[in-house]
């Protein structure tokens, strides 16, 4: 209410002014005025406003101001014959806002060209309602020249109005267009790394299975051994497992349930994939105060890949280079086809992988990252990477030092493209 208070009060103080801002092409008789395009231009730009009301809000405004301005001249006339001077024009506004409501312009945004022929239209009638107003008092006759002069200024006016009114309307759909894709992509990373941990929440489901299997046949041979303690304990461990693996189960069902109802592609283009692991990581490349050049070159003829199952794959890599590098640097995408598969390369110019390190990197819980108090990362990224590959009939490998003069660490990942593409 107090947002629509004000939009009120910024008609009756704008209208008023801007219709000072005025010429009289027919010999003085003739108002034309910045009135009416700035009216028309709040009538187009707040929907949140009432037509009629506004109409009564900028005629009653108009007026009073004429009025009031003509009263303060030294050779003021008397009140009543300023009054009947200037009344007319209430009507004007007051036919404006009413047609304009009658017409419904305020739900035709998708119809520019409408609305400008509409607002030529209101702007004709209304001038023709003033006129009319003013011929009962000043007997000014309306002529063919003088309907044709309206005619003219309001198509003038309507579609300058139109025009201007564009450019918000313009400018807010590229707001909302890009913060929509700043979502799309921040939802798109999110449910990629969901798909990571449901993969190792999957592999987690199976070795509880195994597990349990393992622990109820130890069981079983402990009991033919009469080792009734011991039994009894390899029962009770079974038994935990199986737990675990049904709580599993209910929390893969609700991962499952959230990535459904995000109304995401489950399927995009090899580029449009790229280009968002681009942005993100080039956001969060700034976020750690890094100047990091992040470039990609694909080749070949790609279907449309499952989204999430290469971004959980190259954008885990493609932030571990991120990271990798200290301050400033570069990493290098490429895709290739290579007949039935898909091959990613990522490069990254960072420090570096020791050649003692170069057969641990795929192992759960190793790492090298630490933060500043020492405290080590989980170490999980590469592994839950390997998992997805491996799950997908792929394979990864971490390319020798001497692959690339440019490029310190440069991982290849091979997937069949059948992998990549299925609907199930």
């Amino acid at each position: 209410m107090k947002e629509r208070l004000l939009i009120y009060l910024a008609i009756a103080i704008a209208v008023p002014i801007a219709g000072e801002m005025k010429f009289y092409p027919l010999e003085g008789h003739l108002r034309v005025s910045l009135g009416t395009p700035v009216f028309f231009f709040f009538l187009l730009w707040s929907r949140k406003l009432h037509p009629l009301l506004s109409g009564l809000v900028a005629g009653a405004s108009v007026v009073a101001f004429r009025v009031a301005l003509q009263g303060m001249t030294e050779n003021a006339p008397i009140l009543e014959e300023v009054f009947t001077m200037h009344f007319p024009v209430f009507f004007y506004y007051l036919t404006f806002a009413l047609l304009f409501y009658f017409f419904k312009i305020n739900t035709l945004y998708d119809r520019p060209l409408m609305v400008g022929l509409l607002g030529v239209i209101v702007e004709v009638a209304a001038s023709l309602v003033e006129i009319g107003f003013r011929s009962i008092f000043s007997h000014i006759p309306i002529t063919l020249d003088t309907f044709f002069t309206i005619g003219g200024i309001a198509i003038i006016r309507s579609f300058f109005v139109l025009g201007f009114f564009n450019i918000f309307v313009i400018r807010e759909a590229k707001l909302a267009e890009e913060q929509q894709r700043k979502r799309t992509e921040q939802m798109l990373m999110l449910i990629s790394n969901l798909y990571v941990e449901m993969i190792q929440l999957k592999k987690t489901m199976k070795d509880a299975e195994n597990v349990t299997a393992d622990c109820y046949n130890f069981y079983r041979e402990l009991k033919v051994q009469s080792l009734e303690g011991y039994a009894k304990t390899a029962l009770r461990i079974a038994g935990e497992m199986h737990e675990m693996k049904k709580d599993n189960q209910r929390i893969y069902a609700g991962l499952s349930k959230l990535m459904v109802k995000e109304n995401l592609n489950d399927f995009m283009t090899i580029n449009e994939i790229i280009e968002v692991i681009k942005t993100c990581n080039e956001r969060y490349a700034d976020s750690l105060g890094k100047s990091i050049d992040i470039k990609s070159d694909i080749s070949g003829d790609h279907p449309l890949y499952h989204t999430f199952m290469l971004l959980s794959v190259i954008n885990n890599l493609v932030s571990n280079g991120v990271e990798a590098i200290a301050e400033s640097g570069k990493i290098h995408l490429r895709i290739d086809r290579c007949d039935d598969h898909a091959v990613i390369q990522v490069s990254d110019s960072g420090s570096g992988i020791s050649a003692r390190n170069r057969g641990l990197i795929f192992e759960p819980g190793f790492t090298t990252k630490f933060d500043q108090t020492g405290v080590s990362s989980n170490g999980i990224g590469l592994s839950y990477v390997k998992n997805v590959v491996e799950n997908l009939d792929g394979t990864i490998m971490l390319e020798d030092e001497s692959f690339s003069p440019l490029y310190k660490t440069i991982f290849t990942v091979t997937l069949p493209i059948e992998s990549l593409t299925e609907k199930g």
